[in-house]
């Protein structure tokens, strides 16, 4: 049994901003499922509920030398559905509102990753593999490989999203690093230092979150700057699958959802009725009805949405939008409410109840992603039954097979090109399957069978740790 450690900046249920709380949240569980042992560190903050603290107990706290200073450190745990977590505190660096956007992000990161090595020192943990995520621990990676907290530990680094690199100027290395000069190579990058290029430089192993994704980021347009570091590395690079925790995302037992089910199409539109009602929205049931659940940024495809809408809501559709975001789109699709006012709903906030009524209610769900390294919302609307209709590029593609009338085969529609009207024409298309009863019905099984659990993705990690480590130090 391999012991793993996980180095991530969030974590459900304690503190979550996007995918990546997810995944920290629900890979552990499964790891342990196939007989690894996982533990993960997190920071400890502020915005960590009374109700979580209440449950840590106190285990050690230590200084941390950081850069020219020392810095505190105070190590809580708890155990969560069989998985022990570790929270460094701070108050410093972590006790803030939010988590994110401050403009010592990058001070406050490299001292997590210094504090994480100075927990390994204290031996709580015997560790075999050190799992990093995103850039927020990526300094993980390199100080584990340039310090050697733990004799023969290995090191793997996930890539989330690898437009998020951790940048920082050249000159604070002395300030921030206990490291001698010659290691500034493997960070620097253009001129900056690159915590998320450091860790691609370090790790044993490099992985992403779909197969897809691992294959983009090779190339300029995908890689932020970063294509020729991950060709340098192309075999220790993987992707593997993110999954989905059909315990979090299950309409039968959903308590957001009005009316619970499996896949009875009547219990769909009984939701739908009771979403009419909630948002003063009259659902005209012999229309399909479309959503988009989204962080309102260009990342997701909105500049394409804003050529074609107007036209395809000449159509007999209904539509409701579900998120916030860039002001651009969030002006817009307020004003297509008012134009439409039938047809169209812009709810300008993020509500998750609210969410999971939109997935249990819709017949179709929009994501026409310029690029998404795997997404989480495409997967949540196949748990809920509810077509999802993508862009083919990363875990999208790899997830929802366009439909096929001559086949049979297919969950979902997708369009290759970063195209509006290849967009529009996939709606349509969508649309006549829709009032093919025979088509439609054939969709809607394949849609049922699609599972993307993380057991999948766990085995997976598992293969990927077991190279790594063949015969366990530990266990």
């Amino acid at each position: 049994m391999e012991n793993i450690l996980f180095v991530a900046s969030e974590s459900t249920p304690f503190i979550k901003t996007g995918g990546l709380g997810d995944v920290i949240g629900s890979l552990p569980q499964a790891l342990k499922q196939e007989q690894m042992e996982v533990r993960v560190i997190l920071p400890m903050y502020d915005e960590i509920s009374a109700e979580w603290k209440e449950k840590m107990e106190y285990v050690t706290s230590f200084d941390v030398p950081f850069g020219w200073r020392n810095q505190d450190a105070e190590v809580y745990t708890l155990k969560h559905n069989q998985v022990i977590y570790y929270f460094v505190a701070n108050d410093y660096y972590f006790t803030r509102k939010g988590i994110y956007g401050y403009y010592d992000d990058g001070e406050r990161f490299v001292y997590f990753s210094h504090a994480v090595m100075e927990f390994l020192n204290q031996g709580l943990f015997k560790t075999d593999i050190l799992h990093a995520h995103d850039w927020q621990a990526a300094i993980a990676v390199v100080l584990a490989n340039i310090l050697k907290p733990i004799n023969d530990m290995k090191t793997v680094f996930t890539i989330h999203n690898i437009k998020y690199q951790g940048m920082m100027p050249v000159d604070i290395f002395e300030d921030f690093f206990n490291l001698d000069r010659e290691h500034i190579g493997g960070l620097e990058w253009n001129g900056m230092l690159n915590c998320l290029k450091g860790a691609l430089f370090h790790a044993d192993k490099i992985t992403t979150v779909s197969p897809t994704y691992a294959e983009e980021i090779k190339y300029p347009f995908y890689s932020e700057g970063l294509h020729q570091v991950l060709l340098d590395r192309e075999r220790d690079l993987a992707g593997i699958l993110n999954g989905i925790d059909p315990k979090d995302y299950n309409p039968m037992t959903d308590p957001h959802v009005s009316f619970n089910y499996r896949s009875a199409r009547s219990k769909k539109v009984e939701n739908r009725l009771a979403l009419g009602e909630e948002l003063n929205m009259e659902m005209d049931l012999g229309m399909p009805l479309y959503v988009i659940i989204s962080r309102l940024v260009e990342q997701k495809g909105f500049h394409l949405v804003q050529h074609i809408l107007d036209e395809f809501l000449q159509e007999d559709v209904q539509f409701i939008v579900l998120g916030t975001g860039d002001h651009e789109f969030e002006h817009y699709f307020s004003e297509v409410a008012n134009r439409y006012p039938e047809k169209f709903k812009s709810l300008i906030t993020f509500d998750e109840g609210l969410a999971r009524r939109l997935y249990a209610s819709a017949d179709f769900f929009l994501m026409p992603s310029q690029f998404e390294p795997c997404g989480l919302a495409q997967l949540i609307a196949l748990q809920y039954k509810t077509v999802p209709i993508v862009r083919e590029t990363g875990g999208l593609k790899d997830t929802v097979t366009s439909y096929n009338e001559i086949t049979g085969e297919g969950n979902g529609f997708s369009f290759t090109n970063y195209n509006a009207h290849d967009l529009l024409h996939v709606l349509k298309y969508s649309l006549e399957i829709y009032h093919d009863h025979e088509q439609y019905q054939q969709l809607i099984r394949n849609v049922n069978r699609s599972q993307f659990t993380w057991k999948n993705s766990a085995e997976k990690y598992v293969e990927l740790y077991e190279k790594l480590v063949p015969t366990p130090i530990y266990g």
